[in-house]
């Protein structure tokens, strides 16, 4: 049982540590294109402030759209939405995606959410 913990613990880990390194791959990837950044002109108070909105519009849509949003964690990037933590099975993570998809000013979606077993 110990060990299904740290397995765990250590899947979650590389999945934060993989969505944090995404991100500055993903907004590179946006100036190069030559469309403009959702940033452009804002001060980092005022880009913290639109990500902490948007992070708040979107659990708010998961929560109206049925999702239980206990263990989950909504994180916004420049309109990109990291969807971390545990559900209770598949179709709360599929349903999570989809309705985060769905949320003016998202522009895409990184779902590592995993499935919760047992009573943890």
């Amino acid at each position: 049982m110990k060990t299904i913990n740290v397995l765990r613990l250590a899947a979650i880990a590389l999945a934060t540590v993989f969505s944090v390194n995404v991100w500055p791959q993903t907004a590179g990837t946006t100036a190069a294109s030559g469309a403009p950044s959702a940033s452009a002109g804002m001060s980092k108070k005022q880009i913290r402030t639109a990500n902490r909105a948007l992070s708040r519009k979107v659990s708010q849509a998961l929560q109206k759209g049925g999702v239980q949003t206990n263990g989950i964690s909504v994180i916004a990037k420049n309109g990109v939405i990291t969807l971390s933590g545990h559900a209770a099975d598949q179709t709360q993570i599929d349903k999570a995606a989809a309705i985060a998809k769905t949320v003016d000013g998202v522009s895409s979606v990184k779902n590592v959410l995993t499935v919760q077993y047992g009573g943890q």
